[in-house]
């Protein structure tokens, strides 16, 4: 590879399935800056995998980003298409849990032995789309704990400050927790 800094697709291809060799990986984590179009390449080569058509602005996991489904409408998303929601309100509220509170259950994902949780203090929730059965996370929490939001990102600021390419939507009231909203219709 020449010493440039701009990255093909075919390497972000690469890099994403695990497959990139030894050489471009070193130069990947040695260059002095990204170059300006590796994000859009990279959101290229995500969107390329889907089978849905609505706009990736932000991958969260290995199988879950927040999407554009036109003005005013941003969801967090499975990649088999299961739509969890707003994406600003904690998408774990919309998914299938299953919790481990023994021993014995935590052993089954755990190991070594001295890597278990202690069943009492502690119990493991598993979060998993309701609709293909991928395991999205994992939390490790004392019981009644509340469901942990990982990351509520501001897209504005990000397209706009650091990519400097804002949204079509872009509004102030974008960046606030809605979690809240969710649980009040629980009633």
């Amino acid at each position: 590879m020449s010493d440039d800094i701009s990255i093909s697709k075919g390497i972000i291809e690469q890099l994403i399935d695990g497959q990139i060799d030894d050489d471009n990986l070193e130069r990947l984590l040695k260059l002095p800056k990204k170059d300006s179009s590796r994000f859009f390449n990279y959101i290229k080569v995500l969107q390329g995998r889907v089978r849905w058509k609505d706009k990736i602005l932000l991958r969260l996991s290995d199988k879950l980003y927040i999407v554009s489904q036109g003005t005013g409408k941003r969801i967090t998303k499975c990649e088999c298409g299961h739509e969890f929601g707003d994406y600003r309100s904690n998408w774990k509220l919309q998914s299938k849990v299953r919790v481990r509170k023994t021993a014995e259950e935590m052993k089954a994902v755990y190991d070594p032995k001295p890597a278990v949780p202690e069943a009492g203090w502690q119990e493991i929730r598993e979060y998993f789309c309701p609709s293909c059965a991928t395991q999205h996370a994992v939390e490790v929490v004392p019981p009644g704990y509340p469901v942990v939001m990982e990351m509520l990102p501001d897209l504005d600021k990000f397209y706009s400050d650091y990519l400097g390419k804002p949204l079509d939507d872009a509004a102030s009231d974008w960046y606030q927790d809605k979690t809240s909203d969710t649980t009040s219709n629980w009633g």
